[in-house]
């Protein structure tokens, strides 16, 4: 996979990604000193800066998403996961104002991260440094009261038998995709293979912005939207860009080929690394 370096080069992709993963266990005794950053409530006070990796990190200065905004509203409001680096805030509400001035629906954010960032507890990999966010592409909600917005129930976009987009999937979510992929701050845009393919498959013009929409397990009912680290963020790990190209090729078609037979026993689960040092020290800040 690649060494991890500081925000001065580019890197590899980094393991265990994002979106819909799997449950992590909390730290191990080594990182028991440390608060667990699932119990803090407030943001660490400082400069915004989002430190470590995308799996593997946390976030000083985030500020909250508000439950409520032009063209956009927050899901799941209790799992305190409505954080994020100002750039990211400021993305989402530019974006939600896009949506609402093309008539495409609301925009309806799921998790982005905790107070501090870090490792949550269930649901995610990533989400750890302020820089990811959910959308879910269902955009015709409507503005919901907070207590009906404690829900996964979001209707998928594919067809896992067919293993192509359903009509769930039309031209509006085409367009969500396409713009939250044009602004310049975002690295990469994770869906559902199928949804990628429609993609490939519905663009008549330009597929430069195809690039960033990046195939991944899950995401079939929302898109992961991730941003680059900032460029004065020294302590924020980069990924290496996407490949070359629109990813419509051979890459994309990877995904629908049956997987190779299993020949020996599935490896352990790796252990989760302990979050950097600068992390610890921020969660063991005052809350």
């Amino acid at each position: 996979m690649g060494r991890l370096r500081r925000h001065s080069a580019p890197l590899l992709l980094l393991p265990l990604l994002l979106g819909t993963g799997p449950v992590l266990a909390a730290d191990s005794p080594p990182y028991s000193s440390a608060p667990a950053p699932q119990s803090l409530r407030n943001p660490g006070k400082g400069d915004a800066e989002p430190i470590g990796g995308y799996a593997n990190g946390c976030v000083r200065g985030a500020g909250a998403l508000p439950a409520d905004g032009p063209g956009f509203q927050v899901m799941n409001l209790s799992r305190h996961r409505n954080y994020g680096h100002p750039l990211l805030l400021a993305y989402l509400k530019a974006l939600a104002g896009e949506v609402e001035q093309e008539g495409l629906g609301i925009l309806s954010v799921g998790d982005m991260s905790m107070p501090r960032g870090g490792r949550m507890p269930t649901g995610h990999a990533s989400h750890q440094m302020g820089l990811d966010a959910d959308i879910w592409f269902a955009l015709d909600l409507g503005r919901m009261p907070v207590a009906d917005r404690e829900r996964e129930d979001f209707a998928t976009m594919v067809d896992t038998r067919a293993q192509r987009v359903n009509s769930n999937f039309g031209p509006a979510q085409a367009r969500l995709v396409k713009l939250a992929a044009s602004a310049p701050t975002v690295t990469r845009i994770f869906v559902n293979p199928a949804i990628k393919l429609a993609l490939c498959e519905g663009e008549t013009g330009d597929k430069t912005w195809l690039r960033k929409v990046r195939p991944w397990f899950g995401h079939a009912a929302h898109l992961h939207v991730r941003l680059a680290c900032p460029p004065d963020a020294k302590q924020c790990e980069t990924q290496e860009p996407p490949p070359d190209g629109d990813g419509c090729g051979e890459e994309l078609l990877s995904w629908f080929q049956p997987p190779p037979p299993v020949t020996s026993p599935p490896a352990l689960p790796k252990p989760p690394p302990p979050p950097p040092a600068a992390c610890l020290a921020l969660y063991r800040e005052p809350d």
